[in-house]
Parts: C-alpha cells; sequence; structure tokens
C-alpha cells in the first residue's frame, strides 16, 4: 500500500485536473503515478514538463533511452518502472530478446558497442554516485554533447523516479503484473 492514498481520477482542483486532461489527450489513463504526485499539481506540472521531453523530444534513439531506463529499473529492483517501460520499449522497436538479456548485457552479443556504453552509463548512474570517466569517454565515442547531456539526464531522472517509487511503496497496477520483474 502507497504510503499516502493517491488522488481522484477525477480531481476536485482545477489545476490538477487540467494536467489529469492533458495527460488523457496523449495517453489512455493517469497512471498511478501521476495520481499520487497529483497531491502537489505544481510538482507534478513540473515532473512532466521534464519527463516527458526526455521520454519525447531527445535526439538521442528512444530505443536507447528505453534500455537505459529498463537497465536503471532493473538494477534499482523497481516493478513499477520497469512494467511501464516494457510496452514504451517494444514501441520503440527494443526486441524482447534486448529486453530479456539485459541483466547479462556485458556477455550478450544483442548489444552493440553504442549501446554497452549507454548500458555501462545506465549501471554507473544507478549505483552512484555517478557516471566515472572512463564511462563518459566511453559515450564520448559515439554521441556528441548534447546526447551526452541526454543520455546522462535521462539516466539521473530515472533514479529519481525509482527513488520516489520506492519511498512512496506505489504498488503496480494489476494490468501491468504480467510484466513484473523477475527476480533471481
Amino acid at each position: 500500500m502507497p504510503v499516502i492514498p493517491k488522488t481522484s481520477e477525477q480531481p476536485d482542483d482545477p489545476a490538477l485536473r487540467a494536467i489529469f486532461d492533458e495527460v488523457r489527450g496523449r495517453i489512455d489513463r493517469v497512471p498511478d503515478l501521476y495520481r499520487l504526485i497529483g497531491h502537489s499539481p505544481a510538482l507534478l506540472r513540473a515532473w512532466i514538463d521534464f519527463a516527458w521531453p526526455l521520454r519525447l523530444n531527445a535526439k538521442t534513439s528512444r530505443a536507447t533511452r528505453e534500455l537505459l531506463i529498463l537497465r536503471g529499473a532493473q538494477i534499482g529492483g523497481v516493478d513499477y518502472e520497469w512494467a511501464h517501460h516494457i510496452p514504451m520499449a517494444l514501441e520503440a522497436g527494443v526486441p524482447q530478446a534486448k529486453i530479456d538479456a539485459l541483466a547479462s548485457w556485458q556477455d550478450s552479443p544483442l548489444f552493440d558497442a553504442r549501446e554497452r556504453a549507454v548500458l555501462r552509463l545506465a549501471d554507473e548512474v544507478t549505483r552512484g554516485p555517478g557516471a566515472s570517466e572512463a564511462c563518459m569517454q566511453a559515450l564520448g565515442a559515439f554521441y556528441n554533447h548534447a546526447e551526452i547531456v541526454e543520455l546522462t539526464l535521462t539516466s539521473s531522472f530515472y533514479v529519481c523516479v525509482s527513488r520516489f517509487l520506492t519511498s512512496m511503496r506505489l504498488e503496480l497496477e494489476p494490468d501491468y503484473e504480467h510484466l513484473r520483474l523477475k527476480k533471481g
């Protein structure tokens, strides 16, 4: 059970209602994560204004960023983040085989050098305190400065997401249960 209850899907607060209507205009429903953050409409607005450009307007490949997000969720053991990003990764063209191989990406022949550099970034940023100089140099072999900023901000933001989800004990929605992280 979450630490605090989720807000109503049809909130009385006009600011929150407007945000939820905007979300429904882009995706089929308001995620429970947003309903939890909705206790602070200004922070939900800021969250969306940061998260959606990372997800939708970045120059780096969406598939690459979804691999990065999934790897961070896997390291953190965060079912909610993992389950919500599986469909996004698949829609972005990430093959199921790569998703299945994420836990052993270092030894898997499925990942190319560019993806390995990004997955190393996910590992180092998620485990903290941040990416090493060698990791950033490896990224520099494939990505320009703007792309390195995008990838690093994406990885860092999703560490924040996982910490928030874990702290608030937000449970996975029933229709995502089948996408839960496989333990072990």
